[in-house]
């Protein structure tokens, strides 16, 4: 059964703007010629790569919600120009909306065992869903009606 990770994406409003994020950095690592991976720097290496390995996801959490998810594909730990020790979580650059689900804030990333996660979202859901206003849609989950 794989890992997951889950981590806050500070500074993203929605997942329609992770979206275009991930999508932005593609196109500068084809301008670049690097391969077309989406890579997150984090500075603590997780210690169950192998399970995480073995199909595990990143959960994004926004604006207070698991949101979405890329699947991660490679884990690789460095050391930064200062001899710091960091993490590149190499993710494959598709991201994958589920049914939103309230998370508290948290510093850095937590592991996700696969009984917790949340169920992806069908296209047409997604698309539903997220075109809902946020409040709208958080007091629709709040009465158990997502």
């Amino acid at each position: 059964m794989p890992l997951h990770l889950i981590k806050l994406a500070v500074g993203c409003d929605s997942v329609k703007e992770l979206k275009e994020w991930v999508a932005e950095r593609m196109q500068t690592a084809k301008k670049k010629g690097l391969p077309q991976h989406h890579i997150h720097i984090t500075r603590m290496v997780p210690k169950r790569d192998a399970e995480i390995l073995a199909g595990g996801s990143l959960y994004w959490v926004i604006k207070g919600e698991i949101a979405a998810r890329e699947k991660i594909i490679g884990i690789e730990p460095f050391r930064d120009k200062d001899g710091i020790g960091r993490c590149r979580i190499v993710m494959q650059p598709k991201v994958i909306s589920v049914s939103p689900r309230p998370m508290r804030p948290f510093q850095g990333w937590r592991y996700l065992t696969e009984d917790s996660v949340p169920p992806d979202l069908g296209k047409s859901a997604a698309g539903s869903i997220a075109a809902m206003p946020e409040p709208m849609r958080r007091e629709l989950r709040d009465l158990g009606l997502l």
